[in-house]
């Protein structure tokens, strides 16, 4: 007779002193058979949004020829490796993003309309513009995780007044939207994400837990000896499971203390940077990719988005080479100098996306990736912006939940029809989001 063996609750956690609790990634014991933990991981579905700010130079972008046989544009080159991972996806529109009478202010409405659909409200204090795709799907994601979802960021955003003529910087500040009023902010600081995520616990108040875990050098010095007496308990499998996953937390937590170190001793001016944040934008980006990366791992959320600069973002990427900030660099005048640097400034943001792919293509859940179970949007909400064009926009589509490797185009539509598909993909059936008029089910299966 065959015993089934005692299935560990999907929730269980690492407890140790001060109330400390660390999520465990998702491991074959939270199913009583080994065909439960099959189907389980089958269902778990997760949505990842990347957005990059400021549009693309687009001919660097957009490859020349259509189907399964494309030439990698050179922005795209960082994506190689994961070429049949995802799909790019033409011809798709945010006229909802134009000025349709309102004048001024591109980089505002592109980046408030990217998931939502909605002309959003010209005001430096009224908000209006409606509920964004991932907030739809973390709405049903979210009734079965900790967190219904994340928001993540890489530059800080202007918390008050106009940040692109006239309109509230809400709407360059985030792409996540529960209503029409009520933007989420993001989370630019490693330590904040971190602490969110594993910094829950209970008996000691949160404030006093978290001075004694910076004392203490590591999160994981309070749970050894609870993860030492659950392993005992585990498989091979999932005992390598856990120790992968706490090496991967125990890496970023020193990342994490060495940044904070660092600014602790820099010379730094009136204004100082938050603690926890490296110099390098790599370093940073990386290490947020990471964070995100747990946070799957450990499902306590399946929605993330994450934006790798704010829209409208003067930033500069001297690691490129290219001294000019983003934004001013952007309206190159069709100069081609200035066109081939921002391109190289473009490719880098593509780097970034790239190492998301390889993190989630690694990391193992049962026989499959993480990027199995994933649906990705990633790109910009500007295609030319010399032209600040909203039709035609730079976005690819992957992970393992649609057919990858090819290019298709559709026929100049809105951008909502292919959220509403994707949508579908996720099991999340939504009738109507923002200016959408059908859907795009052919071009996620390579069919269209």
């Amino acid at each position: 007779m065959i015993i089934p063996r005692k299935a560990l609750h999907r929730r269980t956690v690492l407890r140790g002193m001060l109330g400390t609790a660390l999520a465990l990634p998702v491991l074959e014991a939270m199913s009583p058979t080994a065909k439960a933990a099959d189907a389980a991981a089958a269902a778990r579905k997760r949505f990842q949004v990347i957005y990059t700010p400021n549009g693309y130079i687009m001919q660097n972008f957009r490859p020349a020829d259509l189907g399964t046989n494309y030439t990698i544009s050179p922005i795209l080159k960082p994506m190689e490796p994961f070429r049949d991972k995802f799909a790019v996806i033409g011809g798709v529109d945010h006229v909802q993003a134009e000025a349709l009478g309102d004048g001024a202010g591109d980089h505002a409405r592109c980046c408030g309309t990217f998931l939502t659909g909605v002309h959003v409200h010209k005001s430096d204090s009224v908000l209006g513009n409606g509920i964004s795709a991932d907030q739809v799907v973390a709405r049903e994601f979210g009734k079965i995780t900790q967190m219904p979802s994340l928001e993540i960021g890489l530059e800080q955003p202007s918390l008050v007044g106009s940040c692109d003529s006239g309109y509230s910087c809400a709407y360059t500040n985030t792409m996540s939207w529960t209503g029409p009023a009520t933007p989420l902010p993001i989370t630019l600081n490693p330590r904040e994400v971190f602490e969110r995520l594993f910094g829950d616990g209970d008996g000691v108040d949160a404030k006093t837990r978290l001075a004694a875990l910076r004392r203490q050098a590591s999160l994981l010095d309070f749970v050894a000896e609870d993860a030492k007496r659950l392993s005992g308990d585990l498989g091979a499998g999932d005992k390598k499971k856990i120790d992968e996953y706490l090496t991967a937390v125990r890496d970023i937590e020193s990342r994490i203390q060495k940044a904070e170190l660092h600014g602790a001793e820099a010379s730094l001016p009136a204004m100082a940077r938050p603690s926890a944040i490296p110099d390098s934008y790599s370093e940073y980006a990386r290490m947020m990719i990471d964070l995100q990366v747990l946070a799957f791992q450990a499902d306590l959320t399946r929605v993330i988005t994450f934006m790798v600069a704010r829209e409208g973002s003067p930033h500069s990427y001297p690691e490129t080479g290219v001294p000019d900030g983003h934004h001013p660099l952007s309206h190159h005048g069709n100069d081609v100098d200035k066109m081939n640097r921002l391109t190289r400034i473009n490719t880098y943001h593509w780097e970034q996306i790239a190492y998301y792919f390889k993190r989630m293509s690694e990391t193992k859940e049962g026989d499959k990736s993480l990027l199995d179970s994933t649906l990705v949007l990633a790109g910009a909400s500007l295609a030319d912006p010399n032209r600040h064009d909203h039709r035609d926009l730079g976005i690819i589509v992957g992970g393992g939940l649609i057919k990858g490797g090819y290019h298709a185009r559709a026929n100049n539509v809105p951008m909502t029809n292919l959220l509403l598909s994707m949508m579908d993909v996720l099991g999340v059936h939504q009738d109507k989001l923002g200016d959408s008029t059908g859907r795009l089910d052919g071009l996620l299966t390579g069919m269209a």
